[in-house]
């Protein structure tokens, strides 16, 4: 068997979004791969429940997301790049009994949050445009090649004026409503008097504010979330919850005359509803009090009664991913939450006349969801494998695969199965994995003649150098598997054992753990993570002498605390952390609301207090060899911190690299460019390699910048074998 090598990204298929059919018999869902070294192919695949082999649904140009059943299964939407010369995604429509996709949007600002109304004769969406956009009608119609100003100067108002990866410039969401029919029709329209795309949409809110979160009740009723009416809405946590009438489809561009009616307020991060026909609308709510902290529950307010009711209550567990659904019968909700080390799915009446029961509890990482009649699918990832879509019945029973989307690239690669480890640290039970290097490794044919940057030669020399890895969020879950699989493998593959834990702060243990770390980021968490690592260490195939240490984000924070306050790693790798909290305060996004709640304070309340818990404080203490990486585009951990500590180590004389990556985001190690994603675990390892005594590389500095780096040159996607039937 092969090793995992940290190029094979370019040869790894990914799966998301499943999607059942209103029949129950088919699944659609995402297909992702890396296309080059820069870009991906996103395309829809559809697969039948009772078994059988998946299609190819849509063609394969461009990225496709969202895909989303009409009511009655006639019709599958969605979003896609394809014919575009720039990034803004448009809605098309395709016949689920043949034909061709048809695109029915041609917008200035994206179309994103797809969600056919219940009778299948309109969809709503969101687009981000400027009010300029607005007044020309670029958000209804828009020339292909339509290029937006890049503003000079950028002048900036807005207390959060950018996210992630890109400024806003003026652009607020709006919600919008198109007609489907009519959609279609303009898109056989050849004279100028004939109806056009635009035609056949309507905006239902505007102004200088931000609507989400759109959803159905009936045909006729559309509802949303907006902070509008806050002094400073970006920094306010409090939305309003609208009801928007919009009449029959025949009121066509009256549809949106009726006023909004604003009827309740949520409080949390974001938007989201989800009604039912009969005017129970549900949202996600989170004590203002340390949010950051606290449990996302789901709230349901019945219209008819004003009533609030909170079905999750009972459940220690916040919401996870992707949000809840109504079932088809509208009376119970579904949601999924993270979950001691894995992700489970949840029901729950909406009545909240009964606590909420796992339906969907298989120790796995479940990455999307989708509820039928009778069954449930997933997509999911274990240690096994990096991702597939799955289909169960809702009232038990074992899941079925319906997809084995990398099963030619598994069957030749040497998987380790990570052993689940329980152990307990200032009165806390604690969970964490360890990952040995896999037994059976032969080099491949093209690798055998190798120099020290073959993975597979290092393979069989016990005890294995222990890279201890630190999870971002804070609050949030590592499993065995998710965005990390690759990661983990590939250092496992190349002769370390793999250190990871959920230390308090982690979400998926209650709330109580979640809050573990209020006003203390870095000891106490050190002190979980390190309590793990001196149960690994007393394995003999783990050799203590030798450890290693890496995170991002939150885990780039802890990998810097960590060096500043012990000299027991030989060397670390900090990603895209934050290491001055005043400097994150001042540089971020939104998420400086973490400071806030996470250690009750503001910079001008507790300078010295901020000081004191930010890892830049600690810089006269470091000894270990550090590498930094950081991306240009990252406004979530901007790299004015980064650069503040890469000074410090300079300074102090600590060997010390800072790796900066253009055109790339706070989400690199998630979904870069594959050649980047590639070069950062590469680099990883070759930092390791250089201080480890079990291996003969010279340090990463004694080395040209890219010596033994494989970066661009993935082969071609090998399980990519299926024609395109659209």
């Amino acid at each position: 068997m092969q090793p995992i090598d940290a190029a094979d990204y370019h040869d790894l298929v990914h799966v998301a979004d499943p999607q059942l059919s209103p029949d129950g018999e088919r699944v659609a869902y995402v297909r992702k791969v890396a296309e080059d070294d820069e870009s991906y192919a996103a395309t829809i695949y559809v697969v039948p429940t009772a078994g059988g082999e998946p299609r190819q649904f849509t063609v394969a140009e461009g990225v496709d997301s969202q895909p989303r059943w009409s009511p009655d299964g006639s019709y599958l939407a969605f979003v896609s790049t394809r014919g575009a010369d720039d990034d803004r995604p448009q809605l098309w429509i395709l016949p689920t009994d043949g034909g061709e996709a048809q695109q029915v949007t041609e917008v200035a600002g994206g179309v994103t949050g797809i969600e056919w109304s219940p009778d299948g004769s309109r969809i709503v969406f969101t687009q981000a445009v400027t009010a300029e956009d607005r007044d020309e009608g670029r958000d209804f119609s828009v020339d292909a090649d339509y290029e937006p100003e890049s503003p000079d100067p950028r002048v900036i108002d807005r207390l959060v004026y950018r996210s992630m990866q890109q400024y806003y410039d003026g652009k607020r969401s709006h919600v919008y409503v198109l007609d489907v029919e009519a959609a279609l029709a303009a898109t056989d329209a050849t004279g100028p008097d004939e109806p056009s795309r635009a035609d056949a949409l309507v905006r239902l809110t505007d102004g200088d504010a931000d609507y989400v979160g759109p959803g159905w009740g009936d045909a006729e009723t559309v509802y949303y979330a907006s902070k509008e009416d806050h002094e400073e809405p970006d920094d306010a946590v409090t939305f309003d919850i609208y009801e928007h009438p919009v009449g029959s489809p025949d009121d066509g561009a009256d549809a949106d005359a009726a006023d909004p009616e604003v009827f309740t307020q949520t409080t949390g991060w974001g938007g989201m509803i989800e009604a039912t026909s009969d005017g129970l609308v549900a949202f996600p709510r989170v004590p203002e009090d340390r949010m950051s902290m606290r449990q996302v529950d789901i709230v349901v307010h019945d219209r008819e009664t004003g009533d609030e009711v909170v079905p999750t209550e009972p459940l220690d567990r916040t919401l996870g991913f992707g949000g809840f659904e109504w079932g088809p019968d509208e009376e119970r909700l579904f949601f999924a939450t993270p979950d001691d080390g894995s992700v489970v799915v949840h029901s729950v009446p909406g009545d909240a006349s009964d606590p909420p029961e796992p339906i969907y509890d298989q120790g796995v990482t479940v990455e999307g969801v989708s509820i039928g009649e009778e069954s449930i699918a997933v997509a999911q990832s274990e240690w096994s494998h990096p991702g597939d879509v799955f289909v169960a019945d809702r009232d038990g029973g074992e899941p079925r695969r319906l997809t084995t989307v990398n099963e030619s690239y598994l069957s030749s690669r040497a998987v380790a199965e990570p052993e689940e480890l329980r152990y307990e640290n200032d009165g806390v039970d604690l969970q964490g994995w360890l990952l040995l290097p896999p037994a059976d490794v032969e080099p491949a044919d093209d690798q055998a003649d190798e120099s020290d940057t073959d993975a597979a030669v290092r393979i069989g020399d016990e005890p294995y150098p222990l890279v201890v890895e630190i999870h971002g969020g804070p609050h949030t879950q590592w499993t065995t598997s998710g965005t990390m699989w690759h990661e983990f493998q590939t250092l496992a593959a190349s002769g370390y054992a793999v250190f990871w834990s959920n230390p308090r702060g982690s979400t998926g243990y209650g709330e109580d753990h979640a809050m573990g770390i209020y006003r203390d980021w870095g000891d106490v968490t050190l002190s979980d993570v390190l309590a793990g690592a001196d149960l690994v260490c007393e394995r003999p195939e783990v050799d203590e002498t030798e450890q290693f240490v890496t995170g991002g984000s939150f885990g780039g924070y802890m990998t810097a605390w960590t060096v500043g306050s012990t000299d027991r790693f030989t060397a670390a790798v900090s990603q895209r952390g934050v290491y001055d909290l005043t400097g994150f305060y001042g540089s971020t996004d939104g998420a400086f609301k973490l400071v806030e709640y996470d250690f009750g304070t503001t910079p001008w309340e507790e300078p010295e207090f901020l000081w004191e818990h930010s890892p830049t404080s600690l810089v006269p203490e470091v000894d270990t060899p550090t590498l930094l990486i950081h991306s240009d585009r990252d406004y979530r951990t901007p790299a004015n911190t980064a650069e503040l500590f890469y000074v410090g180590l300079k300074k102090h004389r600590v060997d010390t690299r800072l790796v900066r990556y253009p055109r790339e985001g706070h989400e690199l190690s998630r979904s870069g460019e594959p050649a980047h994603v590639v070069d950062r675990i590469e680099r990883i390892r070759r930092w390791f390699d250089g201080y480890s005594e079990h291996f003969d590389d010279p340090p990463a500095l004694e080395r040209d910048p890219n010596d033994g780096l494989s970066a661009g040159e993935g082969d071609e996607d090998e399980n990519d074998d299926t024609e395109d039937d659209e």
